[in-house]
């Protein structure tokens, strides 16, 4: 079988080895002998630098394949799947009471369709929520303000430092990525079959 390659809105080591991981994970439901490369580009978002809302992340999401898809076909490139990545905030009210949530999004597209896939969510403290809801500080910083450590996105990510290391960034983003394929490799659930 030919080799796939999916180009990743994103050259940052949590998002392209959590694309990796999670096309580990389900290779063998696009065909016996699939091989995958994955390939990071750096794009833009076009959202803030630390998404405030589940819609902010979606767009930021698609925006960062559709920006890939671009870039891809005006280089010529063979790639097959476009991937954007989105991690920050989705603040929520419940019970009188602002809520603030870690997702990691994920927008799959193979040029002609896509979809979308979360990891879940994770609520955040309110010393964290403060720093970035309402002083605007970039979640990046916080959080490493928050933990005492530099560098954190590039490793555990704010995601494993609020879950004591259980869930890490690079694995909140292979489950988004996972969720986001489905339609791709359990066509028949979709109803894609024949489509193509």
């Amino acid at each position: 079988m030919a080799r796939i390659v999916v180009a990743v809105g994103s050259t940052r080591r949590p998002k392209v080895e959590g694309v990796r991981e999670a096309l580990e994970a389900i290779g063998e439901r696009f065909g016996a002998g699939a091989e995958f490369e994955v390939v990071g580009v750096e794009v833009e978002s076009g959202v803030g630098h630390t998404p405030l809302s589940r819609e902010e992340l979606m767009r930021g999401a698609r925006q960062r394949a559709e920006a890939v898809e671009r870039l891809g076909r005006e280089r010529g490139e063979e790639w097959r799947y476009f991937a954007g990545l989105e991690g920050g905030l989705d603040v929520q009210r419940e019970g009188g009471r602002r809520r603030v949530f870690l997702e990691s999004w994920a927008y799959v597209s193979d040029g002609e369709r896509g979809s979308f896939g979360c990891s879940g969510s994770i609520e955040a403290p309110e010393a964290l929520a403060e720093e970035v809801v309402e002083r605007g500080v970039e979640l990046s910083a916080a959080i490493d303000r928050l933990a005492g450590a530099a560098g954190i996105r590039d490793g555990q990510g704010a995601w494993g430092v609020l879950s004591g290391n259980l869930i890490t960034r690079q694995e909140s983003f292979r489950v988004a990525v996972i969720s986001a394929l489905a339609p791709f490799y359990n066509a028949k659930m979709y109803g894609e079959e024949g489509k193509k």
